[in-house]
């Protein structure tokens, strides 16, 4: 636009930064801030709210408040922004209290949307705050005169899955005022496959089958859980019907941005210009890890291979591979922002942890699910995500 010659306006503003927030592009949704605020933009309420999400989205949750905190007026989306920000970030606590003072704060009697319902529950159930998670459900209708949708009900059932009440989740999946959704099962399923539900995960897998049976995540979860109890030949047997199926797994990936360039691995990935220097590091940091204690979780390899080869396939997953070329690439103390397609497992958290104490770094990976702050062999997550 600027090369020719064409002005930005508030609208195109606004889309460029949700483009930016969508996509985790940091560094052009701090230039976009940059000519907003020369060209006087951040004053309408649209761009304003647009940035906090840009800045909450890509982790700099310390940012997107001052944005937050400069706004002279505030609407139910830049409120419900913030709030999904500290929620990604593990700060759940002050999510709830910026939560708690929506009402209060707007004179023009705004109040928490469904949408608003979601971003809380969601941060319940990803710290593991139960009771806390059941009272906001049962305010929505009592307190905001909202009626609970499928997906209240998904956050609600990963609520109780998360914490093991599987029961009690099944429950609420029988007596929903309406058929349960594909994400009210997949909700499900993940929490049978943490807690090791056979019969239950069956029982969603096959749910979830009749509704989506090109979804891959349901195969392999269901296979996952049939693993996680050594009955190899099911859990094979679910892998040759996803393949009979034509259903493609979608591979892990990961990047990190070095020097305005963004750079993607995939497990086992040696197709880098660096990759000697970055295996390299890889094994220097394996020896320094395990002299500090640290044992690679081979439970998580979900396939009837010997030891050593879930050893390998461990170690050489494409966070490390990023993190290992993020550690190479710049200079001592930075901190390194890791995006990732699919949720972190938790060996490569582990492991995350003690990379972060051994370099002295603070290590910033985005899964699908939440932003882990990594630093000081701890995250921000509480190892509960």
């Amino acid at each position: 636009m600027q090369r020719e010659g064409i002005g930005m306006s508030h609208f195109s503003v606004t889309n460029v930064l949700s483009a930016c927030a969508r996509s985790l592009a940091l560094e052009q949704g701090k230039q976009i801030h940059g000519h907003g605020i020369k060209a006087g933009f951040f004053s309408h309420l649209y761009v304003a709210s647009a940035l906090v999400d840009t800045y909450a989205k890509c982790g700099l949750i310390e940012d997107a408040r001052q944005v937050f905190n400069k706004m002279s007026t505030r609407d139910v989306l830049s409120w419900t922004a913030m709030i999904s920000g500290y929620a990604k970030c593990g700060d759940v606590e002050s999510g709830r209290e910026l939560f708690d003072k929506m009402p209060e704060r707007n004179m023009a009697g705004m109040k928490p949307d469904d949408v608003t319902f979601i971003v809380v529950l969601s941060a319940c159930s990803h710290a593991g705050l139960v009771d806390e998670g059941r009272k906001y459900f049962d305010s929505m209708a009592r307190d905001y005169c909202i009626t609970p949708k499928e997906d209240h009900y998904a956050c609600l059932i990963d609520l109780l899955g998360r914490a093991g009440q599987l029961d009690e989740a099944m429950d609420c999946i029988t007596n929903m005022p309406f058929k349960p959704n594909a994400n009210v099962w997949n909700a499900l399923l993940g929490a049978c496959r943490l807690h090791g539900n056979l019969e239950l995960g069956i029982h969603a897998a096959e749910r979830l089958l009749e509704l989506e049976p090109q979804a891959s995540a349901t195969y392999i979860l269901l296979s996952n859980i049939y693993a996680a109890v050594g009955r190899w030949d099911d859990a094979a047997r679910v892998r040759k019907l996803m393949k009979d199926r034509g259903v493609k797994k979608e591979p892990g990936l990961s990047w990190i941005e070095v020097k305005n360039k963004m750079h993607k691995f995939i497990a086992e990935d040696r197709s880098h210009p660096q990759t000697e220097d970055i295996y390299a590091m890889l094994e220097n940091l394996y020896e320094q890890m395990k002299e500090a204690g640290y044992v690679v979780n081979t439970n998580l390899v979900l396939h009837d291979v010997e030891q050593e080869q879930k050893q390998q396939s461990l170690s050489h997953h494409s966070e490390k591979l990023a993190i290992a070329f993020g550690l190479i690439s710049t200079t001592r103390g930075t901190p390194l922002l890791i995006i990732k397609n699919l949720r972190v497992c938790g060996d490569c958290h582990t492991a995350i942890k003690f990379i972060s104490k051994i370099v002295n770094r603070e290590i910033v990976v985005r899964d699908t699910s939440r932003f882990h702050h990594f630093k000081d062999g701890l995250c921000s997550c509480g190892d509960y995500w």
